[in-house]
């Protein structure tokens, strides 16, 4: 198990030990005082819970070695379970949203309100020990990057799905405790029904979000643009090289990158001089980054205006680095 993955691994248990205890709590709450807001933020933690479950699944399934049905491996389970998380995010979004609507048409008086506010910031405390674990973790792979192009450009989606859950939790928290607390204070039933939905549109705008930040990934991302330079900065050095034809980069998973490219050589250039150089810039590709596991050169040369492949040399770099 490779740093990061371990990282992510801490992040995420950390926070599902939590969130167990939480809902469990939340959800007592609920029935003690028969809170909408109370409900919802027990469904918001239960949504959580069964999210963090399905990240742990996709980082398992994403390690399963590569085998005849699956030569690249099945390093985008991660983005697939993502997608389930989504989902799941917006489940308790529309079910919120009901609850507050249902808690409106139909407003009941919360009871033992004291009990919610112990149980919340009890669960506030919890969600903030969380999402410091979770930027934690996130500080220590982001490097020199701001926060916000780390989550842009970020190749696994757990760590800042963990980050932005864990922040929705602390704001769905705090409009429950006003919600409970305007309510108490003014006798106005509604505002519990009001903080309700409030916290069914922070779900469904989390769902929305993550799905905008998993779109590229399951369609296909290539390798970040200062990958791509250090590949052809290598290429364009090696003085027999007359052109680079065609460089493509795609992420298999968050840190398995192949690379394809077709470069062009002088005409004059011997064979075996070709073979060393493809060999050598093979090699230099991989470790331009650990991400980066097979690489692909084709060698073509330009003789009488026709491209003529060298077939020789159109082989792909040993296996995994």
């Amino acid at each position: 198990m490779d740093s990061h993955e371990a990282s992510n691994k801490r992040a995420i248990y950390a926070s599902l030990a939590g969130n167990i205890g939480i809902a469990l709590s939340k959800f007592v709450a609920a029935a003690f005082t028969g809170s909408s807001a109370m409900l919802s933020e027990a469904i918001h933690s239960l949504v959580d819970t069964s999210n963090q479950i399905l990240l742990l699944l996709g980082l398992r399934e994403s390690k399963t070695p590569a085998d005849d049905e699956y030569p690249y491996g099945r390093g985008k389970a991660v983005y697939f379970w993502g997608l389930i998380a989504i989902f799941v995010f917006t489940l308790g979004g529309v079910y919120s949203v009901y609850q507050g609507v249902e808690h409106i048409v139909r407003p009941e008086p919360i009871e033992n309100a004291f009990l919610s506010y112990g149980v919340l910031g009890f669960a506030f405390v919890l969600e903030a020990m969380a999402w410091r674990v979770g930027v934690k973790e996130f500080q220590e792979t982001k490097d020199d990057a701001s926060y916000i192009d780390a989550v842009r450009n970020a190749k696994d989606p757990s760590i800042a799905i963990l980050i932005f859950e864990n922040s929705a939790d602390m704001i769905g928290i705090i409009v429950a405790f006003f919600g409970i607390l305007l309510t108490q204070l003014t006798g106005i039933l509604y505002f519990d029904g009001f903080a309700s939905i409030i916290i069914g549109i922070i779900l469904l705008a989390a769902a929305l979000w993550l799905a905008h930040e998993t779109k590229s990934l399951l369609i296909g991302e290539g390798a970040d643009q200062k990958v791509l330079q250090g590949i052809r900065g290598l290429v364009v050095a090696q003085t027999q090289v007359r052109s680079i034809d065609e460089i493509t980069t795609l992420h298999m998973g968050p840190e398995y990158v192949l690379v394809n490219m077709r470069v062009r050589f002088d005409d004059g250039a011997p064979a075996s001089e070709i073979e060393q150089i493809t060999d050598y810039l093979e090699e230099q590709i991989r470790d331009l980054s650990p991400m980066i596991k097979r690489v692909y050169v084709k060698a073509t040369l330009r003789s009488r205006g026709i491209e003529q492949p060298v077939r020789l040399l159109n082989h792909p770099a040993d296996g995994f680095k």
